[in-house]
């Protein structure tokens, strides 16, 4: 028997969401019991895109793994790459050009701000406000034609390599990105005025999807998911890699717990990626972009754990080495699979039109989950 509110059963509906369903923002399969209107039990099943990216990466070299994960978290593809870079260099001990760190940084704050851009309007356009979905992309559509200049590519960049990046900056990089924050500037009040100020979407996410920050931490929620509860847990501030310790930026929390809180987090953490970028943009030190490696890598034997912050929390790198070309047993942790364990806990007691409020605001990428 399905667990529940109450003991009574009777009455209960079984319904599926998913696997193909616009609210679920890509191949999720939810089996929701309800009673009425209210939500009992939030059962996700996945597998539908499971492709094997762990065993994948056993059989491919340590420059060749790193592409692979571009396709796991795509709107953070870069970070996802750059703790790959980051593992293989700890790992052997490689020191980054000074250059080619500030070229990292700003490319993970570019892709954080994307992926929030993105995440921003389809979940404005889940809740029934499809202007905000043009408006996001007006702005997403700036970073992107950055990134296809300098990297030829426009989502799995393939730009991060052992050792630093793989060619240098476009030489209008700069004036580009100096360009986009002037056009954020300027349109960001549009995003109040249309979506955050709204009373109508307020009252569809203030006390909507609860939870706590020790039931936050025991699901091992991360990121945005987990700092809206208002637990300090920011890599980037915990454990700094690259230049995050030298830069000045605030790490974002709101206390409430709730769907705001979590959409509050998200809209402030672009902020505070655009005072990282306007940071370093003229402090771009000259020099190479790239560490000099050889041209087969091999990690000395044992075992090694890289941590970054992802534009959805805390995606983790487990390599264990015998020494060889390959990897002898690989492990991620990825953000997404650990948040969409909450959403059950959040979402019991809810009203079943609620339930894509929860599910926006905690940011899923599916092939980051079902890999």
């Amino acid at each position: 028997m399905v667990e529940e509110l109450g003991s009574n059963t009777e009455g209960d509906l079984i319904i599926n969401v998913g696997p193909q369903h616009p609210a679920t923002h890509g191949v999720l399969h939810l089996v929701i019991t309800l009673n009425g209107e209210t939500i009992k039990k939030v059962e996700p099943h996945l597998g539908y895109i499971h492709r094997s990216i762990e065993k994948m990466c056993e059989s491919l070299t340590y420059r060749q793994f790193i592409y692979v994960t571009s396709r796991m978290d795509y709107l953070s593809s870069h970070i996802n790459n750059h703790a790959c870079a980051l593992i293989v260099e700890k790992g052997m001990q490689i020191e980054v050009p000074p250059r080619a760190q500030v070229i990292r940084v700003l490319m993970d704050e570019l892709t954080r701000i994307a992926s929030h851009e993105l995440w921003w309007g389809a979940m404005a356009m889940d809740l029934g406000a499809f202007t905000p979905f043009f408006h996001a992309f007006r702005e997403r559509e700036a970073i992107n034609e950055i990134m296809e200049e300098t990297c030829g590519a426009r989502l799995t960049m393939n730009y991060m390599v052992p050792g630093g990046v793989l060619e240098d900056l476009h030489p209008d990089f700069q004036r580009k990105v100096k360009e986009f924050i002037t056009l954020y500037k300027r349109k960001i009040a549009e995003y109040d005025d249309m979506v955050t100020g709204n009373i109508i979407f307020q009252n569809r996410m203030k006390g909507v999807g609860v939870i706590s920050a020790a039931d936050a931490i025991s699901y091992g929620c991360s990121g945005p998911t987990l700092r809206g509860c208002g637990v300090s847990c920011d890599i980037r501030k915990i454990y700094p890699y690259e230049l995050y310790d030298k830069i000045e930026f605030d790490e974002v929390l709101e206390t409430a717990g709730d769907s705001f809180a979590r959409y509050m987090v998200r809209i402030r953490e672009m902020n505070q990626s655009i005072r990282i970028i306007e940071q370093l943009i003229d402090n771009i030190p000259e020099g190479d972009v790239q560490a000099k490696t050889k041209a087969v890598l091999k990690l000395p034997k044992g075992e090694f754990y890289q941590r970054v912050e992802t534009a959805r929390g805390e995606f983790g790198i487990f390599i264990v080495s015998e020494g060889g070309t390959n990897p002898y047993r690989i492990k991620f942790r990825s953000p997404g699979f650990s948040n969409l364990s909450a959403l059950d806990h959040m979402a019991r007691g809810s009203k079943i039109g609620d339930l894509v409020a929860m599910m926006g605001t905690l940011d899923l990428v599916i092939p980051d989950i079902d890999r």
